[in-house]
C-alpha cells in the first residue's frame, strides 16, 4: 500500500511540526473546543463518595489510548454536587494524561464520566474530529512532553499548556476519514502484533513444558516408570532417585546488604530485585544458582558460572552439588520451583520462600549420563526456542514502527488517503472496528 503526497504544501508555523498541506488550517485546541476541563479527587478515606457510585471516575493509569468504558471506581451523584471540579464529561471526549509516568497518554470516553485532575479532557468541537486529534497527540506526544512539560523526575503537563497546543488539519470531513483509514489500517496491524504475542506466548509454554517434562521424565518415551511417591512429581523413570534439595546441595544466604554494592566494585553482587550490581567483596567461588527469597525476584531462577561473587542476606545460593549437576538442578528447579513451591509458600505482603520449603523441595535425580544428555537436548531445544522468540519481537517491533510511520504521516499530511477506500471483502472487517469503539467521534 503506498499513497501520494500533497500536491502542494507549506509551512505550519510550528517549527516541530515542519509542513502541511496548503489547504490545511491550524486549529487552537482551546478555540476549537467548547468544553476543554478536568476533574478532582473525592477524599480517598471518605467512602461514601465511591460506596455504590454509579459515574465512572476516570485515573490517568487508565488512559492507554484505548476507549474508556470501565474504571476501577465510580463516584455517587452526591460526589457531583460536593466536588464542583468534578465534572461529568460526555461521551466521545478526549481525556489527556497531564502527570508523572503515564504523561501524555490519551483515552476517548466510551462513556459518560468524571476523572481526576491529572486529566485534561477535551469535548464539542465543530472544527476538528476527535479521533483525528487522538491520533494526532498520540504521534506527537514524545514531542510535546519534552516541549511542553515541567517538573523533573515528575514532569506534567498543565491545562493551559494543552489548550495552547495548535493542530493543522484539514476540513472536518477530511479529518474524518483519515481517522477511518487509520482506524482501519491501525486494526489490521493490531491483529498482526496480537498474533506475535500470542505466538511469544505459546513459543514460552511449550519450553517450560518441554523442560519440565525432560527433568522428571526424560527423554525416552519408552522408559519403564515408577511412582515417584511424590503428587506434584508423579510418575519418573524407574532408574532415577527422588530426593529432597537437601541431599543434592547446599543452601545458603548471603551476608550483604544493598548498599554494600559499588558501582566501581570487583564482582557481581546478586540482589533481590534481579538485577546485579558490583561488589568488592564476595562470599562464593565457583558455579552455583540463585533465586530471590522475596521481593521481584522471588521464584526467578539465575545460574552463575563466573565464580566469585557477592550475594544479598534475601538471596538463595545453591551451590556445592552432588548427585546433580548445577545445569540439571537449575533447569529443574526454574520448572518447578515457582508453581509448587510459591503455591504453599507464606503469604504476607509478598510470596516469599523459607528455608525449610527449600530444603525439603523433592527433586528428581538421574544417573550422571541422563542428566547429561537432558541438558543438552535443553539447551539445544532453547537455542532454537530462543531464536524463533528474537523473531517474534523483532517483528512486534517493526509493526509498532510501520504503526507510528502510518499515523504521523496521515495526520501530518505527507500521505494523501483522501482516496482512500476500505476494500469491499473487508467491510465487515471495517464495521467490527467501529463496533469495537474505536468509531470516528467528532
Amino acid at each position: 500500500m503506498s499513497f501520494s503526497p500533497y500536491p502542494e504544501y507549506k509551512d505550519s508555523g510550528l517549527e516541530w511540526v515542519g509542513e502541511v498541506p496548503s489547504d490545511w488550517e491550524s486549529w487552537k485546541i482551546a478555540h476549537a473546543f467548547k468544553r476543554i476541563g478536568s476533574g478532582t479527587t473525592p477524599p480517598s478515606t471518605e467512602g461514601k463518595w465511591y460506596e455504590d457510585g454509579e459515574i465512572p471516575w476516570i485515573t490517568t493509569g487508565e488512559l492507554r489510548e484505548n476507549v474508556v468504558t470501565y474504571t476501577k471506581k465510580s463516584v455517587t451523584r452526591e460526589a457531583l454536587r460536593a466536588f464542583p471540579a468534578l465534572r461529568l464529561h460526555s461521551k466521545g471526549a478526549l481525556a489527556m494524561a497531564m502527570y508523572g509516568a503515564t504523561i501524555g497518554r490519551l483515552g476517548i470516553l466510551g462513556v459518560e464520566a468524571t476523572t481526576n485532575q491529572a486529566c485534561s479532557v477535551m469535548e464539542s468541537s465543530t472544527d476538528l474530529a476527535v479521533k483525528f486529534v487522538f491520533y494526532w497527540l498520540h504521534c506527537n506526544r514524545t514531542t510535546i512532553v519534552a516541549l511542553f512539560s515541567t517538573g523533573g523526575g515528575q514532569p506534567n503537563i498543565n491545562q493551559e499548556a494543552v489548550t495552547s497546543l495548535r493542530i493543522p488539519a484539514p476540513t472536518l470531513t477530511v479529518q474524518t476519514h483519515i481517522a477511518r483509514f487509520l482506524d482501519h489500517e491501525t486494526a489490521k496491524i493490531d491483529a498482526l502484533i496480537r498474533e506475535q504475542e500470542r505466538l511469544i506466548e505459546l513459543l514460552q509454554e511449550k519450553r517450560q513444558a518441554v523442560i519440565s517434562h525432560a527433568v522428571t521424565k526424560g527423554l525416552d518415551p519408552d522408559v519403564p516408570m515408577k511412582d515417584s511417591g511424590v503428587e506434584w512429581l508423579g510418575e519418573v523413570p524407574a532408574h532415577w532417585d527422588v530426593m529432597r534439595m537437601r541431599f543434592v546441595c547446599r543452601i545458603t544466604t548471603g551476608d550483604k546488604d544493598t548498599q554494600d554494592a559499588k558501582a566501581d566494585g570487583q564482582y557481581p553482587f546478586f540482589v533481590r530485585s534481579e538485577t546485579i550490581e558490583k561488589s568488592d567483596t564476595y562470599s562464593f567461588d565457583g558455579e552455583g544458582v540463585f533465586t530471590s527469597g522475596d521481593g521481584a525476584g522471588v521464584g526467578k531462577i539465575f545460574h552463575h558460572f563466573r565464580g566469585k561473587c557477592a550475594i544479598h542476606q534475601r538471596v538463595y545460593l545453591f551451590h556445592s552439588f552432588h548427585k546433580i549437576s548445577s545445569t540439571f538442578f537449575y533447569h529443574f528447579l526454574r520448572s518447578k520451583l515457582e508453581p509448587v513451591v510459591l503455591s504453599q509458600s507464606a503469604k504476607s505482603t509478598v510470596d516469599s520462600l523459607r528455608l525449610p520449603m527449600l530444603q525439603n523441595f523433592w527433586m528428581t535425580s538421574p544417573p550422571h549420563e541422563d542428566q547429561e544428555l537432558i541438558c543438552n537436548y535443553i539447551n539445544s531445544f532453547e537455542s532454537q526456542t530462543l531464536s524463533l522468540l528474537e523473531e517474534c519481537s523483532s517483528s512486534i517491533k517493526l509493526l509498532k514502527e510501520r504503526r507510528s510511520a502510518l499515523i504521523s504521516a496521515a495526520v501530518t499530511g505527507k500521505i494523501d488517503v483522501r482516496n482512500w477506500q476500505p476494500p469491499v471483502d473487508e467491510s465487515a472487517f471495517d464495521e467490527e472496528v467501529r463496533q469495537a469503539g474505536m468509531e470516528t467521534t467528532a
